[in-house]
């Protein structure tokens, strides 16, 4: 396990905490639209840092996966209709690749992208073509966030990239599958195909199916890129849903998605699933986020029973109705650079036996896991020691700040407020730790006073139990000054205090 400090960013969002699990993976799920309730976490015992995978996964459905990439069931993607936005069909001709190569070149040569368009629209280019190649090149620099430099070589739909999970994150789930011998994956509504790259590139089989085919005529793109990339030919990768005709492909012949509802795939050959169930509106671009699980495609009372059957990961967001977590699946918590980017349901062979709840840190190039069997019991609240620790937003909704409090040999700054306070300063990827210099008057009036006082010009302002609006209180307390500092607004036993701290 490796070891660093965390870094949780100022403006990092105040995560709070619904009820806990309880309901059966039977019961329509209730209307959400996030998490609700107060920092409190709950009950049950406590765990340790802990990795590792499930038992080896055995086939669960049909014929044994064989062969080359899937094939889709409709048309081929050159002749299967198009839902493609005016003028996005030329992403997908060597002539799309060849702008997107040019206009890169432009801009690495200094060129602005306003200039690559006109370059274009003088070489006769289509309008409509010519928006819809520099909106992809907008995406593909958005997207280094996710995919870094394989964003160059990708395609991606606003949409599709708004959902699409980090390279990064991708590669442990597919870690998973592939820890388990799982040999074939149906990715259910593959999306732009993240999911079955990474598991291509962990030599994992894969069955991708997605419901939108202009969606999954990207997602081919994509999958066919990753193919290139590792040289691979379909030949090398084991995937379900074979004829004998398919044994007889030569290298290059791209990967297929099966277009179609998820919910109606056929799943002979796969011995596992993993699904990300829509979470927007239907679109690729202006789309909006659904705030009812009942909306969601695939539907979570599919994605549960599924799990009940094979092998089964779902990624749902991270602010996922806690109450709604079927009590036999592991739940993992994920925050990549100290944002929270995803909740994971893991069921059978892909579950860790004993691990229900799972806060996982990535910083980084290092990963570090706090588990345990279920939530972890709140520590007693204590008097506000020289040090206060603010979990890591993984931590807080896999509520196992009981687990981290005990492992720092912390307190609770007050009760139900997701801030832990002790006399020493101990190393952890799972909190930012900060020094508390002094405690402020906690009035507006005369912390501005103390403010100015300290000459603080520069102010990070923290904040959990009290009903402050951060950026609005930094412009009343019109700082000015050199110095800069953390103002920490809480409770503790009871009251409201503000404490000037620095970061360690």
């Amino acid at each position: 396990m490796l070891s660093g400090p965390s870094v949780v960013p100022p403006g990092t969002a105040e995560p709070a905490h619904p009820a806990g699990p309880g309901s059966s993976r039977r019961t329509a799920p209730r209307v959400v639209a996030g998490p609700t309730g107060t920092d409190q976490v709950g009950t049950e015992q406590v765990g340790t840092e802990q990795v590792g995978t499930g038992q080896a996964c055995t086939e669960q459905v049909g014929t044994e996966p064989t062969g080359v990439g899937p094939t889709s069931a409709g048309p081929t993607s050159a002749a299967r209709p198009t839902t493609a936005p005016p003028g996005w069909e030329i992403l997908l001709r060597d002539e799309g690749r060849q702008h997107l190569r040019a206009i890169a070149a432009d801009l690495a040569a200094g060129a602005s992208l306003e200039h690559a368009g006109a370059r274009l629209r003088a070489a006769g280019v289509a309008p409509e073509s010519v928006a819809a190649l520099l909106t992809q090149t907008e995406l593909r620099a958005k997207a280094r966030t996710k995919f870094g430099e394989a964003a160059d070589r990708l395609l991606f739909t606003p949409a599709g990239l708004e959902q699409a999970s980090r390279a990064s994150v991708a590669a442990l789930h597919a870690e998973r599958f592939a820890a388990a011998g799982c040999r074939a994956v149906a990715d259910l509504g593959c999306g732009i195909g993240t999911e079955s790259r990474a598991l291509i590139a962990a030599g994992v089989g894969v069955l991708p199916v997605e419901i939108d085919p202009f969606t999954a005529a990207i997602a081919e793109a994509n999958l066919s890129a990753v193919m290139t990339e590792a040289n691979l030919s379909a030949v090398d990768i084991p995937t379900a849903s074979l004829t004998a005709s398919d044994l007889s492909v030569q290298a290059g012949t791209p990967v297929r998605v099966d277009v179609r509802d998820a919910e109606q795939a056929d799943l002979t050959g796969a011995d596992a699933a993993f699904l990300d169930p829509a979470r927007r509106t239907a679109g690729h671009r202006d789309t909006r986020r659904l705030t009812s699980p009942h909306d969601y495609s695939p539907s979570l009372e599919f994605a549960f029973d599924l799990g009940e059957r094979m092998p089964t990961g779902i990624k749902l967001g991270p602010g996922f109705d806690r109450e709604l977590i079927p009590p036999d699946a592991e739940a993992q918590w994920v925050s990549v650079d100290g944002q929270l980017v995803e909740t994971g349901l893991w069921f059978g062979a892909v579950a860790r036996p004993g691990v229900r709840r799972a806060a996982l840190v990535i910083r980084g190039a290092e990963r570090h896991e706090l588990t345990a069997p279920g939530d972890a019991s709140d520590v007693e609240p204590r008097p506000l020691g020289e040090y206060v620790h603010e979990p890591d937003g993984a931590v807080i909704r896999a509520r196992l700040i009981g687990a981290l409090a005990d492992r720092i040999g912390a307190g609770m700054v007050s009760e139900g407020i997701a801030y832990l306070t002790s006399d020493t300063a101990v190393p952890t990827p799972f909190a930012q730790t900060f020094r508390v210099l002094e405690r402020l008057p906690a009035g507006e009036k005369p912390l501005r006073r103390a403010l100015a006082e300290r000459g603080i010009g520069r102010l990070e302002i923290k904040k959990r139990g009290v009903p402050v609006d951060p950026a609005a209180l930094r412009t009343r307390l019109r700082l000015r000054g050199s110095g800069s500092a953390t103002l920490i607004l809480t409770r503790a036993q009871g009251a409201h205090v503000a404490l000037l701290a620095e970061r360690l």
